[in-house]
């Protein structure tokens, strides 16, 4: 109430205070006009978001002279209080206008920060947090993937969490996002290091269940595994997660009679799969290689014609040309969020996987960046090609990521002791699970948290200078 008083005695003193007279008969005036102005002002503040004393004060603020007026600090600290009704000690002027948050409005918060911000560059932390999944629990892994079943030793690649640099993503949350995608298809399309992720997204939503036998696996059937298609529903959401196999994402051709080519100019016949899925997980890289490509030698096919010889490079853009003009043709972006998962790093040593290459006895990351490898000449052709799409696309760069996790390789550990031999190819490019691709889907559900409170835009698109 002294700021109430200060606000109607204020025009009264005010000529008194000022540095230059003023007549009687415009003193009076003078004196009118603030009372009218100090009445406008405090009825105008009921009927906003400003306290009235607060508008007050600020209103008696400006009228005395500097030398009358408390310190900003000082000012502040008194007015404001919590929502208990007790004062708040040091607070700032800019603290009155802040509203009680609710959860909800902390989630929308955080996640807004994230748009401002590049998830894809940031450091490894040691996190003494639990995984999202504990080692051994999920059935539901490979055993070429299962290191804690094969008896990997070591247990500090599964503590490091990835942090973006000036934001914080928030933590996996599998009911969340089993809500996010009630009644829905969520699909993985491409090689194995897809088939990596997928697996680590189901075991993920599984462990948040309590009931753990409503999730199973729809692809038990033989059929369905000789086709390159694996599903897992969840019952009580009705969604499913699904897998097909397209390491190339264009077709294939395999003859008993004849040798096999890449139709560069069509995509793979199991698009029908996931046509009208509503989320789709793209990859492709790996395979990509003068090894699986039978080093470009008529392996290469467009329309009826079979190439002597065409590089890799340009093989590789052709085909992402024709998956990006199948999208573009085919995706209903109204319905479909297309994603698209970078190049993951391989970590091998003295040479290739079919050349004695190994990363057995890594133990932690990489923590100087010059130690990263070059970025991959895949990537930069890919965010060209999504660049010109009309579709959509969010990208999931996680090239530079993973580039530090030398550390979270199976090698050795792809096979249980008993079946290892000193001739055994070392696995140095897919991930151990519990693992890397779990942070990979905890970047996936920030986006799709991020993308559901604002509009599908390629956001997410981080292109390396």
């Amino acid at each position: 109430m002294a700021s109430l008083k200060n606000l109607f005695s204020t025009p009264l003193h005010a000529p008194r205070t000022l540095s230059f007279p003023i007549s009687p008969p415009r003193t009076h005036f003078f004196v009118g006009s603030l009372r009218i102005l100090s009445f406008f002002f405090f009825f105008s503040a009921t009927f906003a978001d400003t306290s009235p004393v607060v508008a007050a004060e600020t209103l008696v603020s400006r009228l005395l002279p500097t030398s009358n007026r408390a310190s900003p600090t000082t000012f502040c600290a008194h007015l404001v209080s919590n929502s208990h009704g007790t004062r708040t000690e040091g607070a700032s002027l800019s603290a009155v206008k802040e509203t009680r948050k609710s959860p909800r409005n902390s989630e929308s918060d955080a996640v807004g920060d994230l748009s401002s911000c590049d998830i894809f560059d940031g450091n490894w932390v040691l996190d003494d947090s639990e995984p999202v999944y504990p080692p051994g629990s999920c059935p539901y892994i490979d055993d070429a993937f299962n290191c804690f079943k094969n008896g990997r030793p070591d247990s500090d690649y599964l503590r490091f969490r990835w942090k973006p640099q000036g934001c914080q993503i928030p933590r996996f949350d599998g009911r969340k996002m089993l809500k996010m995608l009630r009644g829905k298809r969520l699909m993985f399309v491409g090689d194995s290091l897809n088939r990596n992720m997928w697996e680590s997204l189901v075991c993920a939503l599984r462990e948040s269940l309590v009931d753990k036998s409503r999730v199973f696996e729809v692809s038990g059937k033989r059929e369905f595994r000789t086709q390159g298609f694996y599903s897992f529903r969840f019952l009580d959401y009705k969604c499913s997660i699904d897998f097909v196999r397209s390491p190339f994402l264009v077709q294939e051709t395999i003859s008993r009679t004849l040798r096999a080519t890449l139709r560069l100019d069509v995509i793979q016949d199991s698009s029908s799969k996931y046509r009208d899925a509503d989320i789709i997980v793209f990859n492709t890289g790996h395979w990509w290689t003068h090894q699986k490509t039978y080093r470009g030698q008529n392996y290469f096919q467009e329309g009826k014609h079979v190439y002597n010889k065409l590089e890799v490079t340009e093989a590789y853009t052709k085909a992402l040309r024709t998956w990006a003009q199948w999208v573009d043709a085919n995706i209903d972006s109204n319905r479909t969020r297309v994603f698209f998962r970078g190049f993951s790093a391989s970590h091998f040593r003295g040479g290739q996987w079919n050349s004695c290459g190994n990363c057995d006895g890594e133990t932690r990351p990489i923590t100087n960046e010059t130690q990263l490898s070059p970025y991959p000449w895949m990537m930069r052709t890919l965010e060209s090609v999504i660049a010109e799409m009309i579709t959509p696309v969010l990208y999931l760069n996680i090239t530079k990521m993973t580039d530090y996790r030398k550390d979270g390789h199976p090698s050795i550990f792809r096979q249980p002791e008993a079946s290892r031999s000193n001739e055994m190819v070392q696995d140095c490019s897919h991930w151990c699970l519990p693992g890397v691709p779990d942070s990979w889907n905890e970047l996936l559900y920030a986006t799709l948290l991020t993308s559901s409170y604002g509009s599908r835009s390629n956001r997410w698109i981080s292109v390396k200078n």
